[in-house]
């Protein structure tokens, strides 16, 4: 069993505690599981305002130079080098057969590809990348970074108010903002199935920046209780549950993920059994609970 004292743990754990959170592990992190309002209250607030998450867990991992797409690409079935500058795509390291070794973001801003991997298989991710570390790549692990997921309908009234112009800004886009005067990376995407963005900053002002955010009357703080049960009704899986390395990308329902040329030129990971089920449809495939 994890002790408290074995956890790792955001910087913003005190922050959570004095707002009235119950602390779980988590992937090895000690983070809220639900705030006094309970989970249900805190999945229709995302639903019909705004929820703040604190999902600094996850690990952001930067690489750059020339070979940096083409290493991407030999690990995953997505199309790396046609994502633009500004751009987000949703991606899985697969294995040999296809199955998922976990799911991730990659987004390129300032020449550069950002990738977001799951807290639970980081050390896994981070590990694999570097077994594949091609020559000329530099990789970045940004543990000086903190993450916050802002989800709902109202969330994007909310960065208004804060000062952010988002005209332009859609969704999988990425971006450098200043929200109430902090820098950030945003990305506008999520894991609930609302309209949401992802703001990346440094841990010294995360703090901060989720006070300013949480004095929004439209928005309240959810944990990973809440998380879970939105996520569940969108029909986006998580690595452990729905996914795995038995589960393929068509299985998982994410044929979305498998871009055009990948599937074309069949080059990817475990492509032949995967195209199979492409083609042919899989046994199963996981959907969701909404239409």
């Amino acid at each position: 069993m994890e002790t408290n004292s074995s956890l790792h743990e955001t910087v913003l754990a005190d922050f959570h505690v004095a707002h009235g959170a119950r602390m779980v592990p988590f992937a090895g992190w000690n983070m809220p599981v639900q705030y006094a309002d309970g989970i249900k209250a805190e999945h229709l607030a995302t639903r019909n305002a705004a929820g703040l998450f604190d999902v600094s867990h996850m690990a952001q991992v930067w690489l750059s130079g020339d070979n940096a797409d083409a290493m991407v690409e030999a690990l995953t079935p997505t199309d790396v080098a046609g994502i633009a500058e500004g751009r987000v795509r949703y991606s899985m390291f697969l294995n040999e057969t296809g199955g998922v070794l976990d799911d991730l973001m990659i987004a390129r801003l300032d020449g550069m590809l950002q990738l977001v991997v799951n807290a639970g298989r980081a050390d896994h991710d981070i590990a694999h990348l570097e077994a594949n570390l091609a020559d000329g790549v530099d990789m970045t692990v940004r543990r000086e970074r903190a993450l916050l997921a802002l989800q709902g309908p109202a969330a994007p009234d909310v960065l208004a108010r804060l000062g952010v112009d988002l005209d332009g800004f859609f969704f999988m886009q990425v971006g450098h903002f200043d929200i109430a005067g902090i820098p950030c990376i945003i990305t506008r995407s999520g894991y609930t199935g609302e309209d949401g963005f992802e703001i990346s900053m440094p841990v010294e002002a995360a703090q901060t920046l989720a006070e300013r955010l949480v004095a929004d009357e439209d928005v309240s703080l959810a944990g990973l209780g809440a998380r879970d049960t939105l996520r569940l009704e969108a029909g986006l899986p998580l690595w452990g549950h729905e996914l795995d390395e038995t589960i393929n990308p068509v299985a998982a329902g994410l044929r979305f993920a498998l871009s055009k040329r990948r599937r074309e030129a069949g080059d990817f990971p475990g492509a032949g059994p995967v195209m199979q089920d492409f083609t042919n449809g899989a046994p199963r495939v996981l959907t969701g609970l909404l239409p």
